[in-house]
C-alpha cells in the first residue's frame, strides 16, 4: 500500500550511518523527498516508500548493498523507536517478543496476512525458530534488516551466549552475500521455503537484567498513546481493536455495536475487514491472544485475572484458548 507509514527515527539514523559512511547528506534527502524537519522527532510517521528511496540512494552513493545491513548490525534499536526502549526493559526474551509484536506498527506499518504476528517462536523438536511472518515478495532488505536486529540487539547485551544458530530466507542471495560469512556468522540457506532464524534456546528461560516494571511502565503508556493516534488514522483493524479493549472483559462483543461506534453500517464493516484479510472474530481473538501474552508476560495478574479480564466466563475456557494459540497451558508458558 503507498499510503503506509513508519517512524522518522529509522531514516533519520540511516541517514546519518550513510552519511558517515561518505554519501552526501543533502542529496540523499533529496532523493527520498523528506527534509530534515520530518526526521527531528523518531515518533513522528514518514511514508514507507520515503524510507525506501533513501535506502537505494545511500546504495547508490556508496556503492555497497550490504549498508543497511551494516547499518543494522552497529546501531541501536533503541535509539530509533520507543519500541526499543520497551524491548530493553522487558524481563525476558518472550516477553520483549509479545511486546515487539504489540508494537510492531510503531515502527512501521507491515500488513500481515490472517491477523498473525509478524514474529512468531516455532519449536521443531529441540530446534527453535524465530519466524517472520512478513509475506515473502523476493525481496531482501527488509528480511535481512529483521534478523539482524534481532542479531544486532543480542550481540551487543550478551555475547557470551551467541542468538543466532541458522539461517533460512526466502530470497535469492543478494548482491553481498559473500559477506554473509563475515556478518551474519552463521550457515544460510537461500530460497528457502520461510524466513526464519534458529536461535539458541537458552534465551527462552534466561531473564533480562534489564527488566524494571516502572522503567517499562513509563514507556508502554507512551507506546500506547502513539498507538492510539496511528489507530486514528489508519486500518480499520487498528480501529476495531482500539474500540475492542474498552469492552474486551465482557467476552462476546457485538460487531452492529462496534460498527456503529465507528461511523458505519455492519455490512460495511463486515467488507471492509475482509478487504483487509480478517474477520471481526478474528480480530477478536487475536487481540485476546495477544492481550493474554502480555498480562502474564508481565506476570502481574494472575491466570484467573487474565481470564476475566479478557471476557472468558472461566478460566478453563481461557485454558482450552489458550492451548489453542500456543500449545500449550498459561501455567507451562509461565514456567518457560
Amino acid at each position: 500500500m503507498s499510503d503506509q507509514s513508519m517512524a522518522a527515527g529509522f531514516a533519520a539514523a540511516f541517514l546519518d550511518y550513510a552519511a558517515g559512511e561518505g554519501a552526501p547528506r543533502v542529496p540523499l534527502l533529496a532523493a527520498s523527498g523528506l527534509a530534515e524537519d520530518d526526521l527531528a522527532d523518531q515518533d513522528a510517521r514518514i511514508p514507507v516508500a520515503a524510507y525506501q528511496a533513501l535506502i537505494a540512494a545511500g546504495i547508490e552513493a556508496t556503492g555497497d548493498t550490504s549498508l543497511l545491513l551494516r547499518h543494522v548490525l552497529e546501531t541501536r534499536l533503541e535509539t530509533m523507536s520507543i519500541v526499543g526502549q520497551i524491548v530493553h526493559a522487558s524481563t525476558s526474551f518472550p516477553h520483549s517478543l509479545g511486546q515487539l509484536n504489540r508494537y510492531a506498527r510503531l515502527m512501521a506499518d507491515v500488513p500481515i496476512p490472517s491477523g498473525r504476528d509478524r514474529f512468531e517462536l516455532v519449536h521443531e523438536g529441540a530446534a527453535v525458530w524465530l519466524v517472520d511472518n512478513r509475506p515473502c515478495d523476493g525481496s531482501w532488505m527488509a528480511t535481512e534488516a529483521s534478523f539482524a536486529r534481532f542479531i544486532s540487539e543480542f550481540r551487543r547485551s550478551a555475547p557470551e551466549h551467541p542468538f543466532e544458530q541458522v539461517l533460512e530466507v526466502t530470497y535469492a542471495p543478494p548482491p553481498h552475500a559473500n559477506r554473509y560469512p563475515e556478518l551474519f556468522r552463521v550457515p544460510v540457506t537461500f530460497r528457502a521455503t520461510r524466513n526464519a532464524l534458529r536461535i539458541n534456546p537458552v534465551w527462552l528461560d534466561a531473564a533480562f537484567d534489564g527488566g524494571k516494571d516502572y522503567v517499562f511502565g513509563v514507556f508502554t503508556r507512551h507506546a500506547d498513546g502513539l498507538l492510539d493516534d496511528l489507530a486514528t488514522r489508519n486500518t480499520v483493524r487498528s480501529a476495531v481493536e482500539a474500540r475492542m479493549l474498552a469492552d474486551l472483559h465482557e467476552g462476546t462483543l457485538s460487531m452492529d455495536r462496534v460498527a456503529r461506534d465507528l461511523g458505519m453500517s455492519r455490512q460495511t464493516l463486515y467488507r471492509r475487514l475482509k478487504d483487509e484479510g480478517v474477520t471481526f472474530a478474528q480480530v477478536h481473538d487475536d487481540l485476546r491472544r495477544r492481550m493474554a501474552m502480555d498480562y502474564l508476560g508481565a506476570r502481574k495478574v494472575s491466570v484467573g485475572e487474565t481470564a476475566y479480564l479478557l471476557g472468558f466466563s472461566e478460566a478453563s475456557a481461557f485454558v482450552r484458548a489458550f492451548r489453542r494459540w500456543t500449545g500449550t497451558s498459561p501455567t507451562a508458558w509461565l514456567g518457560n
